[in-house]
């Protein structure tokens, strides 16, 4: 019997989010800039006769395991597009280690996993452009998660544009364990046509760049998850106020807010600081993933 396959779905974190146009379909049209942490659920598979899924960790409760989770929608629509190269069936175990409903894209990321597994299971080689193709049918965030490398995400995230460079940096992530349904946040959304993202520089090697970039951008979700959920906002004030910190923000449609940071002993400081203030929420702090994932 083959190995146990074990897959890494890092965090998703968006330094910026511009919503650009409010499409005909209900859909909105973004640009982000979209990287990865190394804080990550883990996905285990073998080989068996039919799909199964179990979740454990300590996100694991209230997660379905039946058809409607998006690893196993994944599996099935890698099955639809090739049935005749995905294995007969995976036995699989999901370890959730990120909260979800949090702005980290912990379910797409699972689900690109489980695309990457049934790739590296398959058959017959599957291109990579296919296999982003194909994500797109299953989230919007999946295909940026497939890659899991520092890119911008236009379109409804299905357009990217991986960076050819980028720096060292490393990330503090604070949750208050308050799901936000990004339908909600998308509801109380006042300007649905902001202006687009500045060009990056070129190229984008030095955190003094990255930072001055980001001063000139924003979240637009940001304004309308904080009415939803006050918390954040403090969260991104004390983030902020951290030594060495380079941006506080929330990511996605929040709750999580992220601190960035040059310095990795700055980012551990201020990991312990925020743990020190909200013993009851999770925090996290990782090196950033680079262009060579």
């Amino acid at each position: 019997m083959a190995s146990p396959v074990t897959v890494a779905a890092p965090a998703k974190i968006n330094l910026a989010l511009h919503v650009t146009r409010r499409r005909e379909d209900g859909y909105h049209d973004l640009e982000s800039l979209v990287v990865f942490a190394d804080l990550a659920d883990e996905l285990v598979a073998e080989v068996a006769e039919a799909d199964s899924l179990v979740v454990e960790g300590p996100f694991a409760h209230g997660i379905s395991a039946g058809p409607t989770n998006l690893v196993l929608r994944a599996v099935a629509a890698f099955r639809d597009r090739w049935p005749e190269i995905a294995p007969p069936g995976l036995a699989l175990r999901l370890t959730k280690s990120l909260p979800v409903s949090a702005g980290i894209g912990g379910g797409s990321a699972d689900a690109a996993a489980a695309l990457r597994i049934m790739a590296a299971l398959s058959g017959a080689p599957v291109p990579v452009s296919e296999l982003i193709d194909l994500s797109t049918t299953v989230g919007a965030d999946v295909p940026s998660c497939l890659l899991s490398r520092p890119l911008v995400a236009r379109g409804v995230g299905e357009i990217l544009s991986p960076l050819p460079e980028f720096p060292a940096l490393f990330i503090v992530l604070v949750n208050p364990l308050i799901p936000v349904v990004t339908a909600d946040v998308f509801r109380r959304l006042r300007a649905h046509d902001n202006y687009p993202l500045p060009a990056l520089p070129s190229p984008l090697t030095r955190p003094a760049q990255l930072g001055l970039w980001l001063s000139e951008t924003r979240n637009d979700l940001q304004p309308p998850a904080v009415k939803l959920v006050p918390e954040i906002g403090v969260l991104i004030e004390e983030m902020a106020e951290r030594p060495g910190c380079m941006l506080g923000r929330m990511s996605g449609s929040g709750a999580t807010v992220f601190g960035l940071f040059g310095s990795e002993a700055q980012a551990h400081d201020a990991a312990s600081e925020m743990r020190r203030l909200h013993p009851h929420y999770w925090v996290g702090t990782a090196p950033l993933l680079g262009v060579e994932t």
